[in-house]
């Protein structure tokens, strides 16, 4: 905490805050287990352990910074490998996990079939642990550790270790994530953070900041959106140019500070609230901007990737896939700060 004002005050650390477990009971998620996570600082997010750990809800005091789907929170959907199935289980929130073999859109090769941004979000966690606060001891950190597997027999079988962390009193949400071939051949490995952010944080003239240089995904709303004569940077009221399955999506290649690290966010000046990303360009060299400010469908996100979201044959093709070793381990350390006042 920012302060010791409670020391020999409180009797139990929920008083102040700590991560509550819970099993949603109504409804498309029904059934699905959560953790929220509630920082002391204003700052409170929903964890879904049976959705690859991916936050949905988060708010900064009285104030939503993600974008939920009309879907929201819905069951684990094996089938989302087919086709575009991946968007109808899509429920936004401030993270969704994409991977961890493909990212883009679906596609069929001689390697086989991949639906939208593959399966990762769908798979359930095995928990390892949950640590909560311990006043006591002056251990102001709590956190969430959890394993879900990506497998098909014959095929790629990919492990993802993942702990989510933040102390009390503080607004930083700490990612730490291990991706692991559990195989015994080579195999494709994409990983892309899709963070979704909606009102109130994004409104007409929030900000969206990076440093870098960026392009255009190539044809339509993409190439009127992402060109040198418009101002990308700024969000738009809701319009009927992203109406249906219109949408915008640029690749930006992030500069990094001194220490390699690449920096991104969010600005809303009205309310003086603003998000930040920050993560290693190492780990994650790329960068995509989704736009789609549709009426009732109003959202940005920001994407950090292994590889810009063209799909695994294309990253192939452009000597951007990766390819895991049997047994060989890939880190991906990422923070969001959410801050009441300009970044």
């Amino acid at each position: 905490m920012k302060n010791d004002n409670w020391k020999d005050k409180i009797s139990n650390h929920q008083q102040l805050g700590g991560i509550e477990l819970s099993v949603l009971d109504n409804g498309d998620g029904r059934g699905c287990r959560i953790a929220w996570f509630n920082t002391g600082s204003g700052l409170r997010f929903k964890v879904v352990i049976d959705r690859a750990m991916d936050i949905v809800d988060a708010f900064y005091n009285q104030h939503s910074l993600a974008w939920v789907s009309h879907l929201g929170v819905s069951a684990p959907n094996p089938t989302v490998d087919y086709a575009t199935n991946w968007l109808k289980s899509f429920g936004g929130g401030l993270l969704t996990t994409c991977g961890l073999t493909h990212t883009g859109g679906d596609e069929k090769d001689e390697s086989g079939e991949r639906g939208v941004h593959d399966r990762i979000s769908q798979q359930p966690a095995t928990i390892e642990s949950v640590i909560q606060p311990n006043l006591i001891k002056g251990n102001m950190e709590m956190s969430i550790t959890g394993r879900m597997i990506q497998t098909s027999l014959l095929g790629p079988s990919l492990e993802l270790k993942r702990t989510i962390s933040v102390e009390l009193g503080s607004s930083l949400i700490k990612i730490k994530d291990e991706v692991t071939n559990l195989g015994n051949t080579d195999s494709p490995h994409m990983l892309l953070y899709h963070l979704n952010f909606g009102w109130p944080l994004v409104d007409e003239d929030t900000e969206i900041f990076w440093d870098g240089t960026c392009k255009s995904r190539g044809g339509g709303m993409d190439d009127k959106i992402f060109n040198a004569g418009n101002n990308f940077k700024r969000c738009t009221a809701p319009s009927d140019d992203y109406q249906g399955k219109q949408e915008a999506v640029g690749f930006i290649d992030l500069k990094t500070d001194v220490n390699g690290f690449c920096e991104c966010g969010l600005r809303n000046s009205k309310l003086g609230l603003a998000v930040k990303i920050k993560y290693p360009k190492a780990q994650l060299p790329w960068m995509a901007n989704w736009q789609h400010f549709g009426k009732n469908e109003y959202v940005t996100a920001l994407e950090p990737c292994t590889a810009p979201p063209i799909g695994q044959a294309a990253a192939n093709k452009e000597n951007l896939l990766i390819q895991l070793k049997p047994q060989e381990t890939r880190l991906y350390e990422l923070e969001i700060y959410v801050s009441n006042i300009n970044l």
